[in-house]
């Protein structure tokens, strides 16, 4: 039996774990994917945005039209755009894994890996041990509560499979209503097809404050067809190959649904329980998910888990921050590090756009903590105007006794961008009229909507002292 000083289990950020730190140390990288690299390079972010950019501009037709140039759109080249994408993520994939099989300290085990005991690990028919052990084996689609039959088997889809299909649908049901499906909305129906969502809940987007979900239904609503409060009963096969979906909703009415494609939005679930983690000895909830403490660390002391599998967060910029405490810890079990979780943003990249950092309106009522908002529409600084924007906004929050911003809301254009300096307010702890006043914002760029929303949260209370927001606008 092989011995290993660490195990690291997952090839996507527990990949990126093993750095120049651990070259005088024998790793073993276990993954059970045929396709090396995880979720986020190969099925998740990165293809999901490079589809996201040419439906962005195939959208971009009616907007260019409303300002005067007259633009055409023909059709959406699917295979062409597909080969496109994938022709650049699959050799980057396929590289990392021939790099990694070439590295004179890690050993590339193919399978699922299994604990014996807490430090031995069986892979297919390989035993390995290991004095330290990763855990970094992500999520997966969360598969649908009734049966698809066969015969559909490359009709019904997952994120996992949907961007690999060959041609585009006309037809496209999505079940769900959170950021998976919103994305894939926006790129079905800027590419032509007809879009259905359906969500089971009565609201899009459900994490995000209120105004947020309730405006972004209403913007997605004008280009595809919401139906809200219904659950899938059957999946059934047509005549011609196509997709019969029936729902019932609250009060057990049925509807009927047609599609070419049905792409399964409805949650991930967590990639833990092939581990046999009850002979480790670890903690799991009965969701799966592994639990950590704030250094990565589980109940056994040399088993560490990030990402996915064991964090409230499942976006790649938390498993990476993860990732990098872990490597840390492992390293220095002595003398650990912890993860900072305290402003963990994210962004949907849909059309529109919406990202957000810190709590919503909901939860500071729900918390009683004192707070003050101020909303800034797009249209009303001189780049929105210019943009003639409609109904995009800013929602800032802050506590009115020592001007701190408790959470950032953003819905329109470039929001996953303009989200970033009120993260770093919040995560350097600058205050509201530091963060206004303390430096320049450049006129006339559309980060002056966040400034002048941090002036309104000032001029909400102290009017006497802070320029009104809107008399800066040109």
């Amino acid at each position: 039996m092989q011995h290993f000083d660490v195990a690291v289990i997952g090839s996507g950020s527990g990949n990126s774990l093993i750095d120049e730190r651990f070259q005088d140390l024998q790793v073993a990288l276990v993954e059970r994917d045929e396709t090396f690299g995880g979720t986020c390079l190969n099925r998740g972010c990165i293809p999901t945005k490079m589809f996201v950019i040419p439906a962005d501009l195939a959208a971009s037709v009616s907007e260019a039209r409303r300002l005067g140039v007259d633009l055409e759109f023909k059709r959406a080249d699917w295979p062409a755009i597909r080969d496109r994408i994938f022709g650049r993520i699959d050799p980057i994939s396929a590289g990392g894994l021939d790099w990694r099989e070439r590295s004179q300290n890690v050993t590339v085990f193919h399978g699922e890996a299994r604990f014996v005991d807490p430090h031995t690990l069986a892979i297919g028919e390989d035993r390995i041990s290991a004095d330290q052990i990763v855990l970094a084996t992500g999520s997966r689609p969360r598969p649908l509560a009734v049966d698809v039959p066969e015969s559909l088997a490359d009709r019904v889809h997952t994120s996992d499979t949907v961007m690999r299909i060959d041609e585009l649908p006309r037809r496209v049901v999505i079940l769900g209503g959170g950021f998976v499906a919103a994305e894939f909305a926006h790129v079905f129906a800027s590419f032509g097809s007809e879009v259905t969502l359906i969500n089971r809940s009565d609201v899009l987007l459900r994490g995000q404050d209120h105004e947020i979900s309730t405006a972004f239904a209403e913007a997605l609503g004008r280009r595809v067809n919401i139906r809200l409060n219904q659950v899938v009963s059957t999946i059934e096969e047509e005549e011609d190959g196509s997709v019969h979906l029936i729902t019932v909703d609250r009060n057990g009415v049925e509807y009927d649904y047609f599609a070419d494609l049905v792409l399964n939005a409805t949650g991930r679930i967590r990639n833990s329980e092939a581990l046999d983690l009850a002979a480790a000895g670890v903690d799991v909830r009965p969701d799966g998910q592994v639990m950590v403490d704030s250094t990565q660390r589980t109940n056994v002391a040399h088993i560490w888990a990030l990402g996915d599998v064991s964090s409230d967060h499942l976006l790649k910029h938390v498993a990476n921050a993860e990732m990098r405490t872990a490597a840390h810890n492992v390293l220095n079990p002595d003398d650990t590090i912890q993860t900072d979780h305290r402003y963990v943003p994210h962004a949907v990249f849909s059309e529109p756009q919406v990202a957000a950092v810190g709590a919503t309106e909901q939860q500071l009522r729900d918390w009683g903590i004192p707070h003050v908002i101020a909303r800034q529409r797009f249209g009303d600084v001189a780049y929105g105007w210019a943009l003639e924007d409609q109904g995009h906004f800013v929602k800032l929050i802050a506590d009115p006794r020592n001007w701190r911003l408790l959470g950032a809301h953003i819905m329109g254009p470039q929001a996953s961008t303009l989200i970033q300096p009120l993260i770093q307010a919040m995560s350097f702890d600058l205050s509201v009229p530091d963060m206004s006043r303390g430096q320049y914002w450049i006129h006339p760029a559309l980060p002056e909507v966040v400034e002048n929303a941090l002036l309104g949260l000032l001029a909400a209370y102290q009017p006497d002292e802070i320029e009104h927001p809107q008399a800066e606008n040109f």
